[in-house]
């Protein structure tokens, strides 16, 4: 189990508030990622969710009870944060199992679910080893599994990979998904890295400012974003905007069109631009086009062998198919 709904739920610090009204409903099983730039409101929503916070107005359930005014330890939900919080003097085993022992299970019970939790957690060969023994990656493995044992309704992620360094961020984002489909539970995770939010999410909330402006699966978002904001931050790189006469064209403030959705010549193509800065990454290069009359430069993908120097005169052509419209108010034009 692991139903939540949100109704109507605000939140104000004094005179200000940082959740608007605001109604959201994760499902039983989802994997859903709250994702915005910083200060948008995503870490306070799952606190909210958690009873970290106070509610300051409307209905939070869980599982078709109400939750809004039951404490923490009484939601049957878990957290993992970004510090993992672990107890230095502690072995791994007695880590997992501490919040058993504060609930009274019997010594068999804990035994049992911290031996279950480390085999999901590949931490079995860890358990006697304490948290200074372990890399950050298996420091956050012994957090997870902290809250396994836990068997909660769901479990909320507050930016867990954030401490660690690229390649392990990868490696645990792959973990963290696989243990989703190992255990088929609720798990609610707060990012603001939209990679994460795309390869990770069965369904992603972007929040910014503290209102919610969509909801969706990842190829949703990126397929139909609702507004300029969406388009702009789901996407890596990020899409390209154009207005003035080009926009103007097709009836629209604004067009956007994503690096990948634009075609790269030395010879023709609808618009002249100018090579600025190139990021070799491999198999794909990026390149930063200069274009007249657009005041921002175009980030283009093209492939890692492509023969475009600094300062070269290139033409690109978008794919028009591919084009989003967007109105004065940034709004999609379907």
């Amino acid at each position: 189990m692991g139903h939540i709904t949100l109704k109507q739920v605000t939140k104000s610090f004094g005179e200000v508030q940082v959740i608007p009204p605001l109604d959201l409903e994760i499902n039983d099983g989802e994997f859903v990622v709250f994702v915005g730039p910083s200060g948008c409101g995503k870490s306070t929503l799952l606190r909210l969710i958690a009873g970290l916070e106070d509610v300051s107005s409307g209905e939070i359930t869980i599982d078709g009870r109400a939750a809004t005014e039951v404490p923490p330890a009484k939601r049957g939900l878990a957290m993992v944060f970004q510090s993992y919080a672990l107890y230095p003097h502690m072995t791994v085993r007695k880590n997992i199992a501490f919040p058993l022992r504060m609930a009274k299970l019997d010594i068999a019970e804990q035994n049992k679910r911290v031996e279950a939790a480390a085999k999901v957690l590949n931490l079995t060969d860890y358990l006697d080893r304490r948290p200074g023994q372990l890399s950050g990656g298996q420091r956050q493995r012994v957090a997870i599994g902290r809250a396994i044992v836990r068997e909660p309704a769901a479990f909320l992620f507050d930016e867990p990979l954030s401490n660690l360094d690229a390649a392990l961020r990868v490696n645990m984002r792959l973990e963290i998904s696989e243990l989703h489909q190992t255990l088929d539970t609720t798990m609610i995770y707060v990012t603001h890295d939209q990679v994460e939010a795309m390869t990770m999410a069965d369904k992603i909330v972007v929040l910014h400012a503290g209102v919610i402006e969509q909801v969706g699966s990842p190829l949703e978002l990126y397929h139909e974003p609702r507004n300029k904001f969406v388009a702009g931050f789901i996407g890596s790189p990020k899409m390209n905007f154009v207005e003035g006469e080009e926009a103007v064209k097709l009836n629209a403030k604004c067009i956007g069109i994503r690096p990948e959705h634009i075609g790269v010549s030395l010879e023709s193509g609808d618009w002249k631009g100018t090579v600025g800065v190139s990021e070799h990454l491999g198999s794909d290069t990026f390149l930063r086009i200069k274009m007249p009359g657009v005041q921002e430069h175009m980030t283009v993908r093209v492939g890692g062998e492509f023969g475009a120097r600094h300062g070269d005169t290139v033409y690109l052509t978008p794919d028009r198919s591919k084009l989003h419209r967007f109105d004065a108010q940034g709004l999609r034009i379907a």
